[in-house]
């Protein structure tokens, strides 16, 4: 295995494993079949579904180049929705999940806007490698699933009970965060940012507050002012992803410091 898939194949598993902490009925996209707790049996499906939205989307891209007068552009949601990959990359790594949307929204822009054919046939190809790139990662996390390394995706919510675990459960969260706004859900992506500060960060702000304050007001600053901002002025998907990283990295500071807080406590015991 290449270094590079080695480091999707951490990720995919990294985010799948969070993932399992998030209900899956948070979605907005309807229900999850059965089929992302079976990825490996519907591998070939997802490649054909792949192969289907690349002749779709590109369908699209050509009647733009065509002028066709009837050209929705709203279709290539639609097309999207409309495969069962969709919830099998959403469910598995909502990294690229978001690439997928900003991918599809920069198609659609180029062409609501009139910008040159050649100009939307970039954007293009960037929405067909976001497609392989997540299939890749859809291949990776069947492998992890059929050894047992991933739990199976619950339609229930199951609330973190530790501090490092509602850190984990903070992170799955603001990738989501990314990916709704891709979406162009921005109340909702909003929502969700207040919600996640609400329901799981002040739960842990005690302990973290006696282990590095000004780390907690950062942190609190991002979540009420910086990321909301970015959002509410439709700064695009890459600056909102930008915060949210630099969040991850906070955030990843705070999940030691909670591991080392868990530990003094079992100590004590």
């Amino acid at each position: 295995m290449t270094t590079t898939l080695k480091k999707m194949g951490a990720l995919v598993f990294a985010s799948a494993v969070s993932f399992s902490l998030l209900s899956g009925n948070a979605m907005a996209n309807g229900a999850i079949g059965d089929h992302v707790n079976n990825l490996h049996a519907h591998i070939g499906e997802y490649t054909e579904e792949v192969h289907w939205l690349e002749s779709k989307f590109g369908s699209v891209v050509d009647a733009y180049e065509a002028k066709d007068k009837n050209l929705k552009t709203d279709v290539l949601m639609e097309y999207w929705e409309e495969v069962d990959f969709h919830s099998a990359i959403e469910t598995q790594y909502v990294p690229i999940y978001a690439t997928i949307w900003q991918g599809i929204y920069g198609v659609k822009m180029a062409i609501d806007n009139g910008k040159p054919v050649a100009d939307v046939r970039v954007e293009q190809e960037k929405l067909n490698h976001a497609l392989w790139q997540a299939l890749g990662a859809v291949k990776l996390a069947s492998q992890y699933q059929k050894k047992g390394l991933i739990d199976q995706v619950k339609t229930t919510e199951v609330e973190p009970t530790t501090g490092p675990e509602v850190i984990d459960d903070i992170k799955t969260r603001l990738d989501r965060v990314v990916a709704k706004y891709a979406e162009q859900l921005h109340e909702v992506a909003t929502t969700l940012v207040h919600d996640t500060y609400l329901q799981r960060f002040e739960g842990v702000e005690g302990d973290l507050i006696a282990k590095d304050a000004a780390l907690v007001e950062d942190l609190e600053k991002d979540f009420n002012v910086t990321l909301p901002q970015a959002i509410s002025k439709d700064k695009g998907v890459d600056a909102v992803r930008h915060v949210v990283e630099a969040m991850q990295v906070k955030l990843d500071k705070a999940r030691k410091l909670l591991v080392e807080a868990e530990k003094g406590r079992k100590d004590v015991f």
